[in-house]
């Protein structure tokens, strides 16, 4: 209701809806009254100075008449645009401001492409809803609604809410919220069906065929995918590997997305890396200059690879998929198997247990039939 000159009864009649409602003054700029879905009515001034955002609670509606709170915040915008304001109280700092000291704290806890994909899912998620309110002010059924608006985009919603989280979680640290009175507990997350893709083996003799093919053109490439597909290894792991961390027929990661870790290598994928070309200290180094291969040059060769073998729909990341489905069909234990591909948590290997439905069938199958004899 842009435009609109606040008036008692104007104000009275203001009804809260869902989520957090306010209407400017049509006559004073940067005033105007905020009606939170409780029903609570708190008039305010928002403006700009020296590129910040400032925003500041003048007084309740219930105490305060509107001339009066007009008044008062025409005073005060004049004062914050002459410097002078006072610093905000704790029940008005604004979300962006604890949004960036949780970002900082975070930097040293969050790798780095963590950390970049949290900064978009912040500013392309979060910000354009809760932008410019203050942190103390944001309840459940604010986050509720906000998620609920982001339905059409389910797995962006899925990882800006633990986002979110981590901000309120910050906001009650700094003493700005109480403690446990985080909003995003107990909002349900987005059911999505798992995408988890492994190769059959004719798919796997199909891949290794273009792989074959290809050998003498790009040859980095293809030990590359070679290894991802013997290794389990993810991607980022292999793409910036040097050479002192290729020793006594093992791999030792100086980080991963579990950190240090060492993989075990088979003979083949010892053979792999014992035929690529050393150049400087990287296993996969750029052309020109000291540094290893980006994502994007893997990449371009993948999808032609995979279009070649008539599989537009695996990525590279299934090549790890396949080898946790080829070890269970193979009988190793789940422990064997998270050891193999670096997970923290045993939970986290058990996602891949029904990968192996058909040799629970078979089993099924062989029981069920000495029972039967018996």
């Amino acid at each position: 209701m842009p435009g609109t000159t606040l008036t008692e009864a104007r104000v009275k009649a203001l009804k809260p809806r869902k989520s957090v409602r306010e209407v400017r003054d049509g006559r004073l700029r940067g005033f105007g009254v905020r009606v939170s879905p409780s029903g609570r009515k708190r008039f305010f001034i928002h403006c700009q100075h020296r590129g910040e955002r400032v925003w500041k609670i003048v007084g309740e509606a219930g105490a305060m008449s509107v001339t009066d709170a007009r008044a008062a915040a025409a005073e005060m915008l004049t004062a914050v645009r002459r410097g002078e304001e006072a610093p905000l109280s704790p029940g008005e700092t604004l979300f962006e401001a604890v949004a960036e000291t949780a970002f900082r704290r975070h930097e040293r806890v969050w790798k780095p492409g963590t950390l970049h994909v949290n900064r978009s899912y912040l500013h392309n998620s979060i910000m354009p809803h809760f932008a410019g309110r203050p942190v103390a002010d944001i309840d459940r059924q604010e986050v509720r609604h906000w998620f609920a608006r982001l339905r059409a985009t389910p797995a962006a919603a899925d990882r800006s809410m633990p986002v979110l989280s981590v901000i309120m979680r910050e906001a009650e640290r700094m003493g700005l919220r109480p403690e446990g009175s985080n909003p995003c507990r107990g909002v349900r997350r987005y059911r999505r069906k798992g995408r988890e893709r492994f190769l059959s083996d004719d798919e796997i003799r199909r891949l290794s065929a273009r792989l074959t093919a290809h050998e003498d053109r790009w040859p980095q490439q293809v030990a590359l995918v070679r290894l991802l597909l013997l290794t389990g290894c993810r991607k980022g792991e292999l793409l910036t590997l040097q050479w002192s961390d290729y020793r006594e027929g093992r791999l030792f990661l100086r980080d991963s997305k579990t950190g240090p870790r060492t993989v075990w290598l088979p003979e083949p994928a010892r053979s792999v890396i014992d035929g690529l070309e050393r150049k400087g200290r990287w296993m996969f180094p750029v052309s020109r200059g000291d540094r290893p291969r980006s994502a994007g040059w893997l990449d371009y060769f993948w999808h032609r690879a995979r279009a070649e073998a008539n599989l537009e729909d695996v990525h590279l990341h299934d090549l790890r998929h396949t080898v946790a489905s080829l070890a269970l069909r193979r009988g190793e234990t789940v422990l064997a198997i998270g050891r193999l591909l670096g997970h923290r948590k045993a939970e986290t290997t058990l996602k891949y247990t029904h990968f192996a439905d058909a040799t629970v069938q078979d089993a099924a199958e062989t029981v069920g039939a000495a029972l039967a004899g018996a």
